[in-house]
């Protein structure tokens, strides 16, 4: 393999990886709010507004139209309904009906502030379910409205209801949460009286964020989204926002989900509402030039009766589980950026699977499934490895007669490239074959890169000394291993080959720019990768034994002046007298 070559593969590498560390990250709050402290930001629709929010992407009341007094007003000061079930622990406000509490019993908080509880993804000021009933010219908001509950808590034991009603202004809101015991699904249906003969429409709140639950603050901000499918899944990044920016989504949209690193929160539409969303807004916070909470409405139509139905999914991102609820819900956590995408799903949804399977079905910690999973990579690709490294030794052996073409037509690309072709079809070589031992593991190791960060069934694993598989080494012993291993891959790997400046900077170079990428990456990605090059280096070894030999016999050939590939003249026959 020559150097551009070499190059090339690198700076292909670099591509895929390099906008993890180079992101902007968010600026950080200022000390005594928490992160979804956005009362500021969540002002409730004014009667000059219910004009707006009557279409698809409804149009929001700006920041600075509210009073200090109603700008700071708590969403959800009553009386809180705690509903419990094995997974979660949910809590729905009886201000407003919002719910403001989201505890999931089988995820651990990684917060600094929240060391030894479980993750508790609803932010204060929640938002999420907060409703407005548009009916003709006429806004009804309920989100300050006080709610009956039916019961003041719940254990969830099969099928289970919780049902709220208020009225307000004319308009009777009834509400029906379904819940079950082994899911994160919250069926919401209901009923609103007097939505007239042309139906309305209902505005669902959906900010103002998520809360922190993970030590890295900044990541988990840098990973807060509105995603919304049309078709295809779009992202629409907080930290993409202008302070106060204002931001209409066009409908129809199967679903909508806002989302942190790990956890989500998403409404899916139901048939009832016509199996679609008819569109979505934000309005980013103001002051952070960075923002990480916004105002988010959802607009879903309402018919004549009233009645409306929708999915709320408020939980961890499990990629079995999203399946399950269709509408390519999975696909709110994507592998890789646009461009990478369709071809990094490919293996990343593969590779997720397998790790979780090793870990399930054969009770391996993931430290261990990633060093089976690395030496099983390596295995399967032996035969491919081998066939390309015996590729390379070929192109070697006829650089020589490479080099004299290149010295003789050197003025004539056209016939040079003639040639070069002749000669790869007489001595059958491939010249890529040599690119193949470096090519062939790039695809599972970017998958990994993704998988590692953005599965959470990877998330506060630990492994000998690594705290977590999906963070750095917080002592950086695994990548310099890893760059260690890759020096003794490539010094066995260039045995018996004629020694050159160009080799000698790769084995250096190489090492160097790897452990430099590979000390912010995830443990667990250095983990695999350093399993997979110390698993490399028998075939490497084997293959610069036999690469010596043959370069042994050429030495004699040349010595003995006997070309190598010369084939015997054949015996004089003998003339009869």
């Amino acid at each position: 393999m020559d150097r551009r070559t070499i190059w090339a593969i690198l700076i292909m590498m670099v591509i895929a990886v390099a906008p993890a560390l180079f992101l902007k990250k968010p600026a950080p709050r200022p000390a005594g709010r928490e992160a979804g402290d956005t009362a500021a930001v969540a002002p409730r629709p004014t009667a000059s507004s219910a004009a707006g929010a009557a279409d698809s992407s409804p149009r929001l009341q700006p920041a600075a139209d509210s009073s200090p007094a109603q700008a700071a007003m708590p969403v959800a000061p009553g009386g809180t309904v705690r509903v419990t079930s094995p997974l979660y622990t949910y809590g729905f406000s009886t201000r407003g009906a919002t719910l403001v509490e989201a505890r999931l019993h089988r995820y651990a908080s990684m917060a600094p502030e929240q060391q030894g509880e479980r993750a508790q993804i609803m932010p204060q000021g929640s938002d999420l379910l907060g409703l407005t009933v548009v009916r003709g010219g006429d806004t009804v908001d309920f989100r300050d409205a006080v709610f009956t509950p039916s019961a003041d808590s719940l254990a969830v034991a099969g099928d289970t209801s919780l049902r709220m009603a208020a009225e307000l202004n004319g308009v009777r809101l009834e509400l029906t949460y379904a819940f079950s015991p082994d899911d994160y699904r919250v069926r919401v249906s209901g009923r609103a009286s007097d939505i007239g003969p042309n139906g309305g429409t209902l505005l669902v709140g959906m900010g103002p964020t998520m809360a922190n639950t993970e030590a890295n603050v900044e990541e988990n901000h840098r990973d807060l989204a509105l995603v919304t499918m049309r078709g295809e899944t779009e992202r629409t990044n907080f930290n993409s926002l202008d302070p106060g920016e204002r931001r209409a989504l066009s409908g129809p949209f199967a679903w909508t989900a806002l989302k942190s690193k790990y956890f989500v929160t998403g409404l899916i539409a139901a048939d009832t509402a016509g199996g679609r969303i008819a569109g979505a807004s934000m309005e980013a916070a103001p002051g952070s030039d960075k923002p990480t909470a916004a105002r988010i409405l959802v607009s879903l139509p309402v018919p004549p009766s009233g009645m409306f139905d929708f999915l709320l999914y408020a939980g961890p991102m499990e990629y079995d589980r999203l399946a399950r609820l269709g509408h390519d819900f999975d696909d709110v956590n994507p592998y890789g950026w646009p461009g990478f995408r369709t071809v990094i799903r490919v293996f990343a949804v593969p590779v997720r699977w397998l790790l979780v399977w090793m870990h399930e079905n054969l009770h391996l910690a993931y430290g261990l499934v990633l060093v089976a999973f690395g030496i099983l990579v390596r295995i399967v690709l032996w035969p491919l490895n081998q066939k390309a490294m015996r590729a390379n030794m070929k192109l070697q052996e006829v650089q020589p007669l490479m080099k004299d073409i290149q010295d003789r037509y050197k003025n004539d690309p056209q016939k040079m490239q003639q040639e070069m072709f002749k000669l790869y079809r007489e001595y059958k070589v491939n010249p890529l074959g040599g690119c193949w031992p470096m090519l062939l593991p790039m695809p599972v190791l970017f998958a990994l890169f993704f998988v590692f960060q953005n599965a959470i069934e990877l998330r506060g694993t630990s492994f000998l000394w690594l705290p977590d598989l999906a963070r750095p080494d917080p002592l950086y012993i695994i990548p310099v291993v890893m760059g260690g291993s890759m020096y003794f891959l490539t010094k066995i790997g260039q045995m018996g080959m004629e020694p050159n400046p160009q080799m000698k900077m790769m084995l250096y170079m190489m090492p160097l720019m790897m452990t430099g990428m590979f000390l912010f990456f995830p443990s667990g990605l250095n983990l695999y990768y350093t399993v997979s090059n110390i698993a490399s280096i028998p075939q490497q070894w084997l293959l610069g034994r036999e690469r010596m030999k043959r370069t042994a016999r050429a030495i004699v050939d040349v010595k003995t002046e006997r070309p190598p590939a010369a084939k015997p003249a054949p015996a004089k026959k003998r003339k009869k007298a």
